[in-house]
């Protein structure tokens, strides 16, 4: 059985996205970057909602542009070998290959996928990853923590939830980063 994985950049004060402006820095190092590359390069399917797969279909053709170095080269060869899933009742069309549209997120489905999957998946945004954390799939969470406290936005973690977690690794990047990993208990 593949394991369901949320993970996402996080500012330190827990918003996934800010009210305003941007998450901070650290997400664009080349450290880190290798680091996310590698240790998603064995997901077999994203879930996305729409605006998280609108951000992310840029690793459809970032091999085609000029002077990239290789591990965004080798991010985007991983992530377009994998499938995708968006959820969305708005988008007409996707633009990447390996890519379907579900109108409803179906926890009954999630968990079949789960138990048929040969490699572990991933949810992907916060309004998406809150109904999966909901429902109970989600097995491990991966926090990329900024050094920025952002006051406002879209939480990481939903409200109204509580999680008992266990820390099953962490990671400080020269950048400032912090990595944690976390599994449900």
């Amino acid at each position: 059985m593949a394991k369901l994985i949320y993970s996402m950049v996080t500012s330190l004060d827990g918003y996934a996205e800010a009210a305003e402006g941007d998450l901070g820095t650290g997400a664009d190092d080349q450290e880190v970057h290798t680091f996310i590359g590698d240790l998603f390069r064995p997901v077999g399917t994203y879930l996305y909602g729409r605006r998280m797969y609108e951000t992310m279909v840029y690793w459809e053709t970032a091999h085609t542009e000029p002077d990239q170095p290789p591990h965004i080269l080798q991010y985007a060869r991983d992530w377009q070998a994998a499938e995708k899933i968006v959820y969305s009742t708005t988008l007409e069309s996707v633009s990447s290959a390996r890519t379907r549209i579900e109108r409803t997120f179906d926890p009954d489905a999630v968990r079949k996928l789960k138990a048929e999957a040969d490699h572990d998946l991933t949810v992907d945004g916060p309004n998406l990853a809150a109904q999966a954390i909901a429902a109970g799939l989600v097995d491990e969470y991966h926090l990329f923590i900024t050094t920025s406290v952002v006051g406002g936005g879209k939480r990481f973690f939903p409200d109204g939830v509580r999680l008992d977690l266990e820390l099953a690794e962490e990671r400080a990047f020269d950048s400032g980063l912090i990595y944690a990993r976390y599994r449900t208990r």
